[in-house]
Protein backbone atom coordinates (compact mmCIF):
# COMPACT_ATOMS: atom_id res chain seq x y z
CA UNK A 1 0.00 0.00 0.00
CA UNK A 2 0.78 3.44 0.38
CA UNK A 3 2.88 2.81 3.32
CA UNK A 4 4.98 -0.04 2.12
CA UNK A 5 5.99 2.60 -1.25
CA UNK A 6 7.32 5.12 1.51
CA UNK A 7 9.71 2.03 1.98
CA UNK A 8 10.79 1.95 -1.41
CA UNK A 9 11.39 5.16 -1.76
CA UNK A 10 14.45 5.02 0.22
CA UNK A 11 15.14 6.22 3.88
CA UNK A 12 14.37 2.80 5.02
CA UNK A 13 17.35 1.50 2.59
CA UNK A 14 19.71 3.94 3.68
CA UNK A 15 19.03 3.08 7.26
CA UNK A 16 20.18 -0.30 6.54
CA UNK A 17 23.08 0.67 4.18
CA UNK A 18 24.58 2.32 7.01
CA UNK A 19 24.13 -0.65 9.56
CA UNK A 20 25.86 -2.81 7.28
CA UNK A 21 28.59 -0.67 6.78
CA UNK A 22 29.26 0.17 10.66
CA UNK A 23 28.83 -3.35 11.05
CA UNK A 24 31.41 -4.42 8.48
CA UNK A 25 33.92 -1.81 10.13
CA UNK A 26 33.14 -3.50 13.87
CA UNK A 27 34.55 -6.89 12.60
CA UNK A 28 37.84 -5.58 13.04
CA UNK A 29 37.25 -3.08 15.96
CA UNK A 30 34.76 -5.69 18.17
CA UNK A 31 36.02 -8.82 16.80
CA UNK A 32 35.95 -11.40 18.81
CA UNK A 33 34.44 -9.67 21.88
CA UNK A 34 31.05 -10.11 23.51
CA UNK A 35 29.80 -6.66 23.46
CA UNK A 36 26.91 -5.61 25.96
CA UNK A 37 26.84 -1.65 26.66
CA UNK A 38 28.50 1.19 24.80
CA UNK A 39 30.14 4.06 26.09
CA UNK A 40 31.62 7.20 23.81
CA UNK A 41 30.39 4.93 21.20
CA UNK A 42 32.92 1.65 21.96
CA UNK A 43 31.26 -1.39 23.08
CA UNK A 44 32.58 -3.26 25.98
CA UNK A 45 32.83 -7.29 26.39
CA UNK A 46 30.91 -9.00 28.52
CA UNK A 47 32.25 -12.63 27.87
CA UNK A 48 30.56 -15.41 26.57
CA UNK A 49 29.01 -16.26 29.25
CA UNK A 50 26.44 -13.20 29.98
CA UNK A 51 22.83 -13.18 27.90
CA UNK A 52 23.66 -10.95 25.17
CA UNK A 53 26.60 -12.94 24.13
CA UNK A 54 24.18 -14.22 20.95
CA UNK A 55 24.03 -10.57 19.40
CA UNK A 56 27.14 -9.73 18.24
CA UNK A 57 27.57 -13.31 16.45
CA UNK A 58 23.58 -12.53 15.76
CA UNK A 59 24.45 -9.03 13.81
CA UNK A 60 27.09 -10.69 11.98
CA UNK A 61 25.01 -12.89 10.38
CA UNK A 62 22.55 -10.40 9.59
CA UNK A 63 25.52 -8.77 7.57
CA UNK A 64 26.85 -11.97 5.91
CA UNK A 65 23.03 -12.52 4.52
CA UNK A 66 22.93 -9.25 2.85
CA UNK A 67 26.56 -9.03 1.65
CA UNK A 68 27.87 -12.36 1.72
CA UNK A 69 30.92 -10.93 2.87
CA UNK A 70 33.29 -14.32 4.59
CA UNK A 71 35.06 -12.23 7.00
CA UNK A 72 31.87 -11.66 9.01
CA UNK A 73 30.67 -15.89 9.02
CA UNK A 74 34.46 -16.64 9.88
CA UNK A 75 34.42 -14.17 13.40
CA UNK A 76 30.87 -15.43 14.07
CA UNK A 77 32.20 -19.10 14.22
CA UNK A 78 34.61 -18.15 16.41
CA UNK A 79 32.55 -16.71 18.52
CA UNK A 80 30.30 -19.47 18.55
CA UNK A 81 32.95 -21.97 19.22
CA UNK A 82 33.92 -19.80 22.70
CA UNK A 83 30.28 -19.87 23.52
CA UNK A 84 31.10 -24.00 23.82
CA UNK A 85 32.54 -23.59 26.78
CA UNK A 86 29.46 -22.15 28.47
CA UNK A 87 26.83 -24.56 26.73
CA UNK A 88 29.40 -27.38 27.87
CA UNK A 89 30.05 -26.24 31.04
CA UNK A 90 26.28 -26.00 31.95
CA UNK A 91 25.72 -24.74 35.65
CA UNK A 92 25.69 -21.23 34.48
CA UNK A 93 23.05 -21.85 31.92
CA UNK A 94 19.50 -20.22 32.47
CA UNK A 95 16.30 -19.60 30.93
CA UNK A 96 17.66 -16.84 27.82
CA UNK A 97 19.30 -19.82 25.97
CA UNK A 98 17.63 -18.46 23.36
CA UNK A 99 19.07 -15.58 22.94
CA UNK A 100 22.38 -17.33 22.74
CA UNK A 101 22.34 -19.80 20.58
CA UNK A 102 19.08 -18.77 18.28
CA UNK A 103 20.74 -15.97 16.44
CA UNK A 104 24.73 -17.77 16.69
CA UNK A 105 24.51 -21.76 16.33
CA UNK A 106 21.17 -21.79 14.43
CA UNK A 107 21.67 -18.98 12.16
CA UNK A 108 24.46 -20.45 11.38
CA UNK A 109 23.02 -24.16 10.47
CA UNK A 110 20.00 -22.03 8.87
CA UNK A 111 22.93 -20.48 6.54
CA UNK A 112 25.19 -23.07 6.24
CA UNK A 113 24.00 -26.25 7.55
CA UNK A 114 26.78 -26.73 9.77
CA UNK A 115 26.07 -29.82 11.61
CA UNK A 116 28.12 -28.66 14.74
CA UNK A 117 25.62 -25.56 15.06
CA UNK A 118 22.88 -27.74 14.65
CA UNK A 119 23.87 -30.01 17.43
CA UNK A 120 24.42 -27.14 19.41
CA UNK A 121 21.33 -25.41 19.19
CA UNK A 122 19.59 -29.05 19.75
CA UNK A 123 21.97 -28.87 23.33
CA UNK A 124 20.52 -25.10 24.21
CA UNK A 125 16.72 -26.48 23.13
CA UNK A 126 16.96 -29.72 25.73
CA UNK A 127 18.06 -27.19 28.39
CA UNK A 128 15.43 -24.75 27.94
CA UNK A 129 12.84 -27.64 28.09
CA UNK A 130 14.71 -29.08 30.82
CA UNK A 131 13.68 -25.90 32.68
CA UNK A 132 10.00 -26.63 32.69
CA UNK A 133 8.26 -26.99 35.49
CA UNK A 134 5.56 -28.96 35.16
CA UNK A 135 3.57 -28.20 38.19
CA UNK A 136 3.27 -24.99 37.10
CA UNK A 137 3.51 -25.02 33.48
CA UNK A 138 5.94 -22.44 33.26
CA UNK A 139 9.93 -22.21 32.21
CA UNK A 140 12.34 -21.03 35.53
CA UNK A 141 14.33 -17.92 34.97
CA UNK A 142 17.89 -17.55 36.49
CA UNK A 143 19.64 -19.73 38.79
CA UNK A 144 20.47 -20.16 42.55
CA UNK A 145 23.36 -18.29 42.04
CA UNK A 146 21.75 -15.33 40.75
CA UNK A 147 19.13 -15.49 43.00
CA UNK A 148 18.30 -18.42 46.28
CA UNK A 149 14.85 -17.14 45.90
CA UNK A 150 13.83 -17.68 42.08
CA UNK A 151 13.47 -21.66 41.61
CA UNK A 152 9.77 -20.46 41.48
CA UNK A 153 10.49 -17.60 39.07
CA UNK A 154 9.42 -16.67 35.61
CA UNK A 155 10.14 -13.37 33.74
CA UNK A 156 8.49 -12.23 30.54
CA UNK A 157 11.75 -12.52 28.55
CA UNK A 158 11.18 -16.08 28.32
CA UNK A 159 8.44 -15.67 25.28
CA UNK A 160 11.47 -14.69 23.03
CA UNK A 161 13.53 -17.74 23.68
CA UNK A 162 10.15 -19.68 22.97
CA UNK A 163 11.04 -19.90 19.02
CA UNK A 164 14.34 -22.11 19.97
CA UNK A 165 11.91 -24.84 21.45
CA UNK A 166 9.61 -24.47 18.57
CA UNK A 167 12.76 -24.44 16.10
CA UNK A 168 13.67 -27.89 17.94
CA UNK A 169 10.35 -29.53 17.71
CA UNK A 170 10.26 -29.33 14.40
CA UNK A 171 14.11 -30.29 13.50
CA UNK A 172 13.87 -33.16 15.49
CA UNK A 173 10.13 -33.95 14.48
CA UNK A 174 9.31 -34.13 18.02
CA UNK A 175 6.26 -32.57 19.53
CA UNK A 176 7.84 -32.63 23.34
CA UNK A 177 9.65 -28.99 22.82
CA UNK A 178 6.22 -27.37 20.88
CA UNK A 179 3.92 -29.01 23.96
CA UNK A 180 6.54 -26.96 26.43
CA UNK A 181 6.44 -23.51 24.50
CA UNK A 182 2.95 -23.34 24.16
CA UNK A 183 2.41 -24.14 28.05
CA UNK A 184 4.59 -21.50 29.20
CA UNK A 185 2.71 -18.62 26.37
CA UNK A 186 -0.22 -19.94 27.93
CA UNK A 187 1.14 -19.35 31.16
CA UNK A 188 2.00 -15.84 30.40
CA UNK A 189 -1.53 -15.12 29.26
CA UNK A 190 -3.24 -16.15 32.45
CA UNK A 191 -0.94 -14.81 34.62
CA UNK A 192 1.69 -12.22 33.49
CA UNK A 193 -0.78 -10.25 30.93
CA UNK A 194 -3.16 -7.51 32.80
CA UNK A 195 -6.80 -6.66 31.92
CA UNK A 196 -4.87 -3.52 30.25
CA UNK A 197 -2.54 -5.99 28.28
CA UNK A 198 0.61 -4.36 29.98
CA UNK A 199 2.76 -7.72 31.82
CA UNK A 200 4.95 -7.94 34.87
CA UNK A 201 7.98 -8.82 34.49
CA UNK A 202 8.61 -11.36 37.11
CA UNK A 203 5.86 -13.98 38.61
CA UNK A 204 6.89 -15.93 41.54
CA UNK A 205 4.93 -19.67 41.67
CA UNK A 206 5.43 -22.02 44.40
CA UNK A 207 7.63 -24.29 42.50
CA UNK A 208 6.07 -27.06 44.08
CA UNK A 209 2.24 -26.63 43.84
CA UNK A 210 2.59 -24.40 40.78
CA UNK A 211 -0.12 -21.78 42.47
CA UNK A 212 1.04 -18.26 41.55
CA UNK A 213 2.45 -16.33 44.09
CA UNK A 214 2.53 -12.26 43.07
CA UNK A 215 4.11 -10.03 40.90
CA UNK A 216 7.63 -8.87 41.32
CA UNK A 217 9.30 -5.67 40.06
CA UNK A 218 11.95 -6.79 38.31
CA UNK A 219 13.56 -4.37 35.87
CA UNK A 220 10.55 -2.09 36.06
CA UNK A 221 9.45 0.57 38.30
CA UNK A 222 7.37 -2.07 40.08
CA UNK A 223 5.22 -5.01 40.54
CA UNK A 224 2.16 -3.22 38.80
CA UNK A 225 3.86 -1.29 36.16
CA UNK A 226 4.74 -0.94 32.52
CA UNK A 227 8.32 -1.76 31.73
CA UNK A 228 8.89 -0.65 28.52
CA UNK A 229 10.89 -3.85 26.98
CA UNK A 230 9.02 -6.50 28.84
CA UNK A 231 6.22 -4.87 26.91
CA UNK A 232 8.23 -5.34 24.04
CA UNK A 233 9.10 -8.55 24.81
CA UNK A 234 5.69 -9.41 25.38
CA UNK A 235 4.48 -8.31 21.69
CA UNK A 236 6.93 -10.05 19.96
CA UNK A 237 6.67 -13.14 21.98
CA UNK A 238 2.92 -13.55 21.23
CA UNK A 239 3.46 -13.02 17.70
CA UNK A 240 5.61 -15.88 17.49
CA UNK A 241 4.19 -18.33 19.23
CA UNK A 242 0.79 -17.45 16.94
CA UNK A 243 2.75 -17.92 14.26
CA UNK A 244 3.86 -21.34 15.53
CA UNK A 245 0.89 -22.48 17.13
CA UNK A 246 -2.09 -20.71 15.26
CA UNK A 247 -4.13 -20.05 18.42
CA UNK A 248 -5.68 -17.00 17.55
CA UNK A 249 -5.70 -16.12 21.42
CA UNK A 250 -1.85 -15.21 21.21
CA UNK A 251 -2.05 -12.92 18.03
CA UNK A 252 -4.94 -11.41 19.71
CA UNK A 253 -2.74 -11.04 22.68
CA UNK A 254 0.23 -9.60 20.90
CA UNK A 255 -2.37 -6.92 19.01
CA UNK A 256 -3.30 -6.14 22.28
CA UNK A 257 -0.02 -5.20 24.02
CA UNK A 258 1.42 -3.25 20.82
CA UNK A 259 -1.98 -0.93 20.96
CA UNK A 260 -0.64 -0.19 24.47
CA UNK A 261 2.70 0.38 23.68
CA UNK A 262 1.58 2.40 20.58
CA UNK A 263 -0.68 4.97 22.41
CA UNK A 264 1.75 5.45 24.57
CA UNK A 265 4.59 6.30 22.73
CA UNK A 266 6.14 9.74 22.30
CA UNK A 267 7.04 11.53 19.57
CA UNK A 268 10.13 10.71 18.87
CA UNK A 269 8.75 6.70 18.92
CA UNK A 270 11.15 5.95 22.02
CA UNK A 271 9.22 5.16 25.39
CA UNK A 272 11.00 6.17 28.75
CA UNK A 273 12.07 3.27 30.39
CA UNK A 274 9.25 1.86 32.64
CA UNK A 275 5.80 3.72 30.51
CA UNK A 276 4.53 4.21 34.75
CA UNK A 277 7.57 5.86 35.40
CA UNK A 278 7.81 9.23 37.76
CA UNK A 279 8.06 12.25 36.00
CA UNK A 280 11.27 13.02 37.27
CA UNK A 281 12.64 9.37 35.79
CA UNK A 282 10.99 10.43 32.13
CA UNK A 283 14.87 11.35 31.10
CA UNK A 284 15.46 7.34 31.21
CA UNK A 285 14.61 5.91 27.89
CA UNK A 286 14.92 2.82 26.15
CA UNK A 287 15.71 2.46 22.37
CA UNK A 288 15.87 -1.21 22.58
CA UNK A 289 12.38 -1.49 23.75
CA UNK A 290 11.17 0.47 20.45
CA UNK A 291 13.50 -1.79 18.12
CA UNK A 292 11.73 -4.70 19.25
CA UNK A 293 8.65 -3.65 18.99
CA UNK A 294 9.24 -2.46 15.64
CA UNK A 295 10.38 -6.16 14.54
CA UNK A 296 7.58 -7.44 16.20
CA UNK A 297 4.82 -5.23 14.49
CA UNK A 298 5.95 -6.17 11.43
CA UNK A 299 5.77 -10.06 12.24
CA UNK A 300 1.76 -9.08 13.52
CA UNK A 301 1.35 -7.38 10.25
CA UNK A 302 2.55 -10.11 8.06
CA UNK A 303 -0.19 -12.83 9.86
CA UNK A 304 -3.39 -10.73 10.13
CA UNK A 305 -6.39 -11.95 8.35
CA UNK A 306 -7.48 -7.85 7.89
CA UNK A 307 -5.92 -5.59 5.64
CA UNK A 308 -6.57 -2.63 7.67
CA UNK A 309 -4.92 -4.24 10.74
CA UNK A 310 -1.97 -5.29 8.34
CA UNK A 311 -1.53 -1.96 7.06
CA UNK A 312 -1.74 -0.02 10.26
CA UNK A 313 0.96 -2.40 12.29
CA UNK A 314 3.16 -1.89 9.30
CA UNK A 315 2.94 1.55 9.85
CA UNK A 316 3.34 1.70 13.13
CA UNK A 317 6.53 -0.07 12.50
CA UNK A 318 7.76 2.14 9.52
CA UNK A 319 6.71 4.68 12.17
CA UNK A 320 8.82 3.79 15.14
CA UNK A 321 11.59 2.86 12.71
CA UNK A 322 11.73 6.34 11.23
CA UNK A 323 11.80 7.92 14.43
CA UNK A 324 14.46 5.88 15.85
CA UNK A 325 16.89 6.98 12.25
CA UNK A 326 15.87 10.47 12.98
CA UNK A 327 16.01 10.94 16.66
CA UNK A 328 18.18 7.53 17.88
CA UNK A 329 20.77 6.63 15.36
CA UNK A 330 24.39 7.70 16.82
CA UNK A 331 25.71 9.88 14.14
CA UNK A 332 29.25 9.72 15.90
CA UNK A 333 30.93 8.49 12.54
CA UNK A 334 33.65 6.25 14.35
CA UNK A 335 31.12 4.90 16.59
CA UNK A 336 30.69 1.04 17.17
CA UNK A 337 27.25 1.71 18.02
CA UNK A 338 23.90 1.82 16.23
CA UNK A 339 21.18 3.15 18.68
CA UNK A 340 21.61 5.68 21.17
CA UNK A 341 19.27 6.21 24.45
CA UNK A 342 18.74 2.29 25.63
CA UNK A 343 18.35 1.09 29.31
CA UNK A 344 19.19 -1.97 30.65
CA UNK A 345 18.37 -1.64 34.24
CA UNK A 346 16.93 1.57 35.89
CA UNK A 347 15.53 0.19 38.94
CA UNK A 348 19.14 -0.77 39.62
CA UNK A 349 20.57 2.57 37.87
CA UNK A 350 22.47 0.35 35.59
CA UNK A 351 23.41 1.64 31.90
CA UNK A 352 21.47 4.43 31.64
CA UNK A 353 20.64 6.11 28.11
CA UNK A 354 23.72 4.14 26.24
CA UNK A 355 23.46 2.14 23.49
CA UNK A 356 22.78 -1.41 23.92
CA UNK A 357 23.78 -4.33 21.24
CA UNK A 358 20.36 -6.17 21.15
CA UNK A 359 18.76 -2.59 20.51
CA UNK A 360 21.15 -2.72 17.42
CA UNK A 361 20.27 -6.20 16.80
CA UNK A 362 16.63 -5.96 16.36
CA UNK A 363 16.63 -2.37 14.39
CA UNK A 364 18.81 -4.03 12.28
CA UNK A 365 16.46 -7.43 11.90
CA UNK A 366 13.29 -5.24 11.32
CA UNK A 367 15.26 -2.87 8.32
CA UNK A 368 16.03 -6.46 7.17
CA UNK A 369 12.27 -7.36 7.44
CA UNK A 370 11.29 -4.69 5.51
CA UNK A 371 13.40 -4.66 2.90
CA UNK A 372 12.98 -8.97 2.44
CA UNK A 373 9.44 -9.14 3.78
CA UNK A 374 10.69 -12.92 5.49
CA UNK A 375 11.02 -13.69 9.01
CA UNK A 376 14.85 -14.05 11.35
CA UNK A 377 13.54 -16.99 13.27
Amino acid sequence: MEQRAEVSAGWADQALELCLKRTGRNIESIGEHFPHVAYDGVYNDQGPEFWVSGFWPGLLWLYYGETGDERALHLARRLEDRMDQVLDGFVTLHHDVGFMWLPSAVADYKFTGNRASRVRGLKAASHLAGRFNLAGRFIRAWTDEVDPHSTGWAIIDSLMNLPLLFWASKEMKDPRFYHIAKAHADTVLRCFVRPDHTTAHIVSFDPFTGEKIENLGGQGKGPDSAWARGQAWLIYGMAIAFRETGDKVFLEAAGNAADYFLEHLPEDQVPWWDFCADPEDRFVLDSSASACTASGLLEISSMEESEEKRDFYYGKALQILKGLCEHHWDEREKSQSMLLHGTVNYAKKKHVNVPIIYGDYYFMEALIKLRHSVKIF
